[in-house]
């Protein structure tokens, strides 16, 4: 760390998933607090859960990220400056996560929150529980700052066009015809407008096109969870699929840095399903996580703010 650096920690935030069957209805029970959710669809995500194994991959991947956040910063001569992982929904909850932080001394963090688009539902609410967290500590709570936003960073552009090529080549010689669908997390219309969440999942996409050389691509939505009587972003994935005549597809999961139940399940097996349906060849790409030119992506970033 360079001794003019104003951070003496950094801090990765996440939203958290469950790590095995007894967490899945606790873990449920922490993302829909407060939220009137029909029973019907919570019995519905738990059977989401069990058919993808009772877990998240979530908490692995996003350890492994902190923990080549740690060594990226370590060779470009940072080591003595601590990361640590904190989760909105599931432990390591942000509340201890803080409080570890400020029993270790830490005064000033840097913060990167684990969503590469801003929404209330995807920036708003993890800043209002790091603030929740920090204010649970008390005075001892090291302040926490947020990196800029890295929607079009060059490295995540890339990582997540060597995700797509990798699917792409799985297609073997229909990769040629292959449409390509870039998918993300569906919210309410109003909260969209609201944000700068359109505009930086499509300028993503498009980079991520032009990383491939295509010219030729599609936004869609998944996973919608709302009222049917609110509007939310459109067009559902399932829908575009359909539309799709037998063209193969690649489905670049844009919206997702790390997988979860609306990457494994609403993408590898319900979009999947549609796809067989439809008599459309489909591959999904990876997420960027763990990918090396992610986690160089984030140790760039943050080194920005360290001076190092």
């Amino acid at each position: 760390m360079s001794a003019t650096s104003q951070y003496d920690a950094i801090l990765i935030v996440g939203f958290g998933g469950p790590t095995g069957p007894e967490e899945v209805r606790p873990f449920l029970d922490n993302v829909l607090r407060g939220r009137p959710v029909p029973k019907e669809r919570y019995e519905e995500v738990v059977r989401h859960y069990e058919q993808i194994g009772d877990r998240s991959p979530y908490n692995e991947v996003a350890t492994r990220i902190s923990h080549g956040l740690k060594a990226e910063l370590a060779r470009a001569g940072a080591a003595n400056i601590p990361v640590f992982l904190g989760m909105r929904n599931w432990k390591p909850y942000l509340a201890d996560t803080i409080a570890e932080m400020a029993s270790r001394g830490a005064r000033r963090a840097l913060g990167f929150v684990l969503a590469a688009h801003r929404s209330e539902a995807s920036w708003d609410r993890y800043i209002h529980a790091v603030s929740e967290a920090r204010a649970k500590a008390g005075a001892s709570a090291p302040e926490v700052d947020y990196v800029p936003a890295w929607h079009d960073h060059p490295l995540f552009i890339e990582a997540a066009a060597s995700g797509a090529r990798d699917a792409l080549a799985r297609l073997g010689s229909d990769q040629h015809q292959a449409q390509v669908v870039f998918t993300a997390h569906s919210i309410p219309v109003a909260m969209a407008a609201a944000s700068p969440y359109v505009e930086q999942i499509t300028e993503s996409s498009r980079l991520v096109a032009g990383a491939l050389g295509i010219k030729s691509w599609t936004l869609v939505f998944q996973s919608r969870s709302g009222s049917p009587r609110e509007p939310w972003l459109e067009p559902d994935i399932g829908d575009a699929i359909r539309k799709l005549s037998g063209k193969p597809v690649v489905v670049v999961p844009i919206g997702f840095v790390v997988d979860n139940v609306e990457v494994v399940y609403d993408l590898d097996i319900a979009a999947a399903s549609v796809a067989r349906e439809a008599g459309v060849k489909m591959q999904r790409a990876a997420t960027v996580g763990e990918h090396p030119l992610f986690v160089k992506m984030i140790a760039a970033v943050v080194r920005a703010h360290l001076g190092a």
